[in-house]
């Protein structure tokens, strides 16, 4: 809710009246008026006037900057083809208008012939395995676990990354519920849980083999709902069989006696929800870690209760109309991915980024520099700020930000959609995705309607899909009221009748599959075996930052303070570091710099920094980005950030 007076926003507040988020803003978000109004805000087209990477730009006009961009794409199509411009997008906005979500600009892409870009960088593993072995990867309404008796926050920090959901928690918790976090860092959740579990990175498939082998013992599987709403139960059982307790408790680090306590708990507690989120997926086999801890509620039963099952993303639960018009497509084009763009650009010939920073955000990010510089590669950068990234542009675009257009928002953690109305204009020449994308077309002399859509246009079409969840939600209604549930009922059991498989079962994985077990990892040290890099490095989310978006707000800043990278003592004591040392954090692929403090938050053999730094305002100019290495997970070509193996050295 944003307060105006004489055109200028001079207040924000959450809205006390939305059921999930009931007012609260978070650290970074209550602070969101400053940053649209902050001085190094960009508000001018700019050209590059220096070499790339410099940052050295010169204002120009919007007529001069559409002029260069589309005498410069006519000639890469007319030379090299369509495909050799990758329309770089992501997470910076998930709107449906101006965002990921909608895939903003795709049909002036389709129109080029652009390759397709496939935002794999986020949650594409997880996803991939939660629809192999659900059909979708939607799962219980968040609210719902204000009804559970047994919490599991698996690889998730919910007061730093989706603190809404922990009101629900703490409702539960008022009735008597358990909660229970697994994480390799002991985080401020961890702190607040009942009980924490730090599990070593990469093995949480295990630990979930581990628990349901404990069910079994207790005969507590759930026999009815197995027999009628699942498949390959016999297979999955012997997997499980193979994982007792004391072996999981040598492949997780967990005590054995932990594992079986926690086991006992699932075994005779109904309902237990499971929340999952993107971290515990960034390995090697991120997607069948998902895949068998979704299928933990499969055999408990817990989908057919409410305030049972898990929580992974809500997003599968939206039903809009998101065309992309892949019809204007001339023939098909390739698709390049996220986690590959440094090895990608190589053929690449204009690179588009918008809403996004794959110099603070993507692996190999020291690649991905020496990509562009490459003289012969085109870059635009749509952006509200001087990111690392637009220091390698050679046309800076200036954006809006979320109080200067409309939106269409359908956050991944609720049940709701968003409208987002323009509170003000935008300041100095800032302009929309979607009207940056229409000027544009037509400066390159384009005729297909529906490049020329306006924001409201696009937001009818959106809600125009027909779904049974979308009934009586209108635009004119949006815009009144703000939000609006979808139509699911209270509370929502979205599995209890069935799956959206082919079969309508649930879908255990298979025995003998490389993804089973699932904490197997190529590039991962056997254990005793010697290693250059034998520390594990997770990177979790900043409590100050999301990903690089705030990354130069001063306040932020400031109270974030100078990197760190947690050090178990023991670590620490055997290669003679000191708490507060400057340290270079290294492997193979770079390094970055931060400063020791040594803590039993994590265990040892892993070590931990915050992401969402800037390169260019972080000590050595890097950040964690510069150890991660090119990979794909085992499914959905997700990242593999947390298979990351470094040493410390003094700096």
């Amino acid at each position: 809710m944003v307060t105006v007076e004489n055109g200028r926003a001079v207040k924000m507040r959450g809205n006390p009246d939305q059921p999930y988020t009931r007012g609260a803003l978070c650290v970074k978000v209550n602070r969101y008026l400053e940053h649209t109004q902050a001085q190094d805000r960009l508000l001018y087209p700019l050209r590059r006037t220096g070499p790339k990477g410099s940052g050295q730009f010169e204002r120009i006009t919007w007529e001069e900057a559409l002029d260069e961009i589309s005498v410069r794409l006519r000639a890469i199509v007319e030379e090299h083809g369509g495909e050799a411009i990758w329309p770089y997008l992501g997470t910076g906005t998930l709107g449906y208008l101006q965002g990921c979500e909608g895939v903003a600009g795709r049909r002036f892409w389709n129109l080029l012939g652009a390759s397709r870009h496939w935002l794999n960088i986020c949650s594409a593993a997880g996803n991939a395995g939660l629809r192999r072995t659900l059909g979708t990867a939607a799962g219980m309404d968040p609210e719902n676990f204000a009804l559970s008796k047994l919490i599991l926050l698996w690889g998730t920090n919910t007061l730093t990354s989706g603190h809404h959901l922990w009101k629900f928690i703490q409702d539960a918790r008022a009735d008597g519920a358990y909660v229970v976090a697994i994480d390799p860092v002991r985080t401020r959740t961890a702190d607040q849980a009942d009980e924490h579990l730090a599990i070593r990175p990469g093995t949480d498939g295990a630990l979930a083999l581990g628990l349901l082998n404990v069910v079994l013992s207790e005969n507590a599987q759930d026999e009815e709902f197995l027999a009628e709403h699942t498949e390959g139960w016999d297979d999955f059982r012997e997997e499980i069989l193979r994982h007792p307790v004391e072996r999981v408790a040598e492949i997780t680090g967990i005590p054995a006696e932990a594992v079986h306590r926690l086991g006992m708990r699932l075994a005779h507690t109904r309902p237990t929800a499971l929340r999952a989120t993107h971290g515990l997926q960034r390995h090697a086999g991120g997607g069948a870690a998902l895949r068998v801890i979704a299928a933990i509620p499969g055999v408990t039963g817990d989908w057919r209760h409410p305030g049972g099952g898990m929580a992974f993303s809500t997003s599968d639960h939206v039903h809009l109309n998101v065309d992309r018009r892949d019809d204007l497509l001339a023939a098909p084009v390739r698709t390049l991915t996220m986690t590959k763009a440094a090895s990608q650009l190589e053929s690449v010939k204009c690179f588009w980024v918008y809403a996004a920073n794959p110099v603070g955000s993507s692996p190999d990010s020291n690649a991905i520099r020496r990509q562009l510089l490459r003289e012969d590669l085109f870059t635009v950068v749509m952006e509200h700020f001087p990111t690392d990234t637009v220091d390698y542009a050679d046309i800076v675009l200036p954006a809006t930000m979320q109080t200067e257009h409309h939106d269409l928002h359908a956050g991944y953690g609720h049940m709701y959609l968003l409208w987002n109305e323009q509170a003000v204009r935008p300041p100095g020449e800032c302009l929309s995705t979607t009207e940056t994308f229409r000027r544009l077309a037509a400066h390159m002399g384009m005729t297909e309607p529906s490049l020329y859509d306006s924001d409201l246009e696009l937001a009818e079409q959106l809600l125009t899909s027909g779904h049974p969840s979308l009934e009586g939600i209108t635009l004119d209604r949006l815009r009144k009221e703000g939000w609006a549930r979808m139509n699911y009922p209270r509370p929502f059991t979205p599995f209890a009748e069935g799956f959206p498989t082919p079969s309508g079962r649930l879908r255990f994985p298979p025995a003998g599959k490389a993804y089973v077990p699932s904490y197997t990892a190529a590039s991962r040290p056997s254990p005793g075996e010697s290693s250059p890099y034998p520390l594990t490095l997770v990177t979790p989310a900043s409590h100050t930052f999301l990903n690089t978006t705030f990354g130069n707000n001063p306040e932020l800043l400031r109270r974030a303070k100078e990197p760190t990278v947690l050090v178990n003592p023991a670590d620490a004591a055997a290669r003679g570091l000191e708490d507060g040392r400057r340290v270079r954090v290294h492997n193979d692929g770079g390094e970055f710099l931060a400063d020791v403090e040594i803590s039993d938050r994590v265990a040892a053999g892993v070590v931990a920094t915050p992401k969402g730094r800037w390169p260019k305002l972080s000590p050595g100019g890097a950040n964690p980005n510069a150890v991660v290495a090119e990979r794909d997970a085992d499914m959905g070509r997700g990242p593999g950030f947390h298979d990351n193996f470094v040493e410390i050295s003094p700096a």
